[in-house]
């Protein structure tokens, strides 16, 4: 995974109505201009389809060879199919466009839910579904399920839904509502969220750091928790709390924790320890903050953590790279938690070197471990045969597929 921009400096909520076409036909809508949806999110590139299909989003491709794709006629998996609806619906042509948009809205189930559920998703598909499919709420759970939806998505899903099976779904997951303040506010906003349900969430949120002085349901649960409600903004623990944001250590601290590189120079000791101790004293919202904000040597320090959800914002920020990845599949020491997400993503296990490292990794099951060594060339295989740091089950495992196998391997 790259390095990007996080969805906790993006612009309030800006979400514009999906494009309608008359039943009879398709016409054009002109759209109205409005700022990037998702900032610090790449454009969608032709490269994720098929090199054979990418004729049908080519802007320069005749108008019948778009056209095609833009109704659907073109064989793409769901996944493609709703890549290549995505960037239709952007076609410089608004005949296309508003075809691509009126495919995306009538889809069947079996494709959306393939296609919407699958987490290698880009983002920007995820976000323009969330649009296009207002009012189906079963679809739009697909999105809301799906971890590589954005947090701004979700968001302008909630905000927009009457559905309570969607609310509980967002506010069971304690990942989103701590790491972007958006999703928070849209729940507690939604008149069909429940009373236990903004109840439970504030108490969670304001158990976790967060202060929204301005939501009455979040002072409620400060008066509930800490007996009093939180501190004006001038108050010394306010200011105290304000020094401690992620943001603010971010500025303090400057490319140490930024993406900019520190020169290559080595941080100092005494720098490191009092970086160490400023993280130590943060909440756990802002360390999720961090987690997302941050760069590896923030996220190398918040690995750390006994917290949970700050272990799985590490593992879940956009800026994570698939060194860093390899790093944690290699290392015993790795929490479960966090293990357990590298060993269920697909598109870290796709990386041959990954699975290598987690079939090595005591804390993987040996089920899963077996599941791995099935894709192994024949010589690795004959390595772990030999290995005796790897665990003793994947070792026997080696063994028995070397002598199915015969001693080349044939």
């Amino acid at each position: 995974m790259s390095e990007a921009s996080d969805p906790t400096l993006s612009p309030p909520i800006t979400a514009s109505a999906p494009e309608t076409v008359p039943e009879n036909g398709v016409e054009p809508v002109e759209q109205p201009a409005t700022s990037d949806p998702l900032p610090g999110i790449a454009p969608l590139s032709a490269d994720r389809l098929p090199p054979n299909f990418r004729k049908h989003v080519d802007p320069a491709a005749p108008v019948a060879i778009r056209g095609m794709a833009a109704k659907g006629l073109v064989p793409l998996s769901p996944s493609d199919m709703c890549h290549c609806l995505a960037m239709l619906a952007n076609d410089p042509d608004p005949n296309i466009a508003a075809s691509a948009r009126k495919t995306a809205a009538s889809l069947p189930d079996k494709i959306l839910s393939a296609g919407l559920r699958d987490e290698a998703q880009n983002p920007r598909v995820l976000d323009f579904f969330g649009a296009a499919l207002t009012g189906k709420d079963g679809a739009l759970e697909y999105i809301v399920l799906n971890n590589a939806a954005h947090d701004l998505t979700v968001a302008r899903i909630v905000e927009a839904t009457s559905s309570t099976r969607i609310i509980e779904i967002v506010a069971g997951n304690q990942l989103r509502l701590l790491r972007e303040e958006q999703v928070l506010r849209a729940l507690l906003a939604n008149p069909s969220a429940s009373r236990a349900i903004i109840d439970t969430t504030c108490d969670f949120a304001v158990r976790s750091g967060l202060v929204l002085s301005d939501i009455p349901a979040m002072v409620e649960a400060h008066v509930r928790i800490h007996g009093a409600p939180p501190a004006p903004p001038e108050a010394p623990e306010a200011l105290e709390a304000q020094a401690n944001t992620a943001k603010a250590l971010i500025e303090e601290f400057g490319a140490i924790l930024s993406d900019q590189e520190a020169g290559g120079e080595p941080l100092e000791d005494g720098k490191r320890l009092n970086l160490t101790q400023r993280v130590a004293q943060m909440n756990v919202s802002e360390k999720v903050k961090l987690a997302t904000l941050g760069n590896k040597e923030a996220r190398t320090i918040l690995l750390r953590e006994p917290n949970k959800l700050v272990q799985l914002a590490v593992i879940n920020s956009p800026r994570l790279t698939d060194a860093e990845v390899l790093n944690l599949a290699q290392s015993k020491t790795t929490s479960d938690d966090v293990m357990r997400v590298i060993m269920n993503s697909r598109e870290w296990t796709r990386q041959h070197q990954i699975k290598l490292a987690l079939v090595k990794n005591p804390k993987v099951p040996m089920a899963m471990a077996m599941r791995f060594m099935a894709t192994l060339r024949d010589a690795e295989v004959r390595e772990l045969a030999k290995n005796k740091n790897v665990p003793s089950g994947v070792r026997m495992h080696a063994k028995k597929m070397g002598e199915k196998k015969g001693p080349h391997g044939s």
